[in-house]
């Protein structure tokens, strides 16, 4: 399975713990194509169908549904939890998701 930066996996992140976000759900990968090849962890944005509008979440379309990238949820996973591959962001999306990450990450 080939997986590039930006696309919609559907992942199952249990088990998790606290204030984590649970069940099987659609996430975004945001690590660069070189991590994503050539080791067996990926990082995900995981998505939620509902949210307000925190400065850290980037509103999406996927599918016919709205949806919210939640970047205050970023984590390391197994590609082993990678259910299926279903879409990529656009080029809007993938913008405003980067500059948020920057914003978060970056000084």
């Amino acid at each position: 399975m080939e997986l590039k930066q930006y696309q919609v996996v559907l992942v199952n992140p249990d088990p998790t713990i606290g204030s984590e976000i649970k069940k099987t759900r659609p996430c975004v990968i945001i690590s660069p194509d070189e991590i994503n090849k050539f080791l067996n962890t990926v990082i995900i944005a995981p998505m939620t169908s509902q949210s307000k509008k925190y400065p850290t979440r980037v509103e999406v379309k996927h599918g016919a549904k709205t949806g919210w990238v939640v970047l205050d949820q970023i984590r390391t996973i197994d590609k082993q939890r990678i259910i299926k591959i279903s879409d990529t962001l656009t080029d809007t999306e993938i913008e405003q998701v980067r500059m948020i990450i920057k914003e978060l990450l970056v000084d």
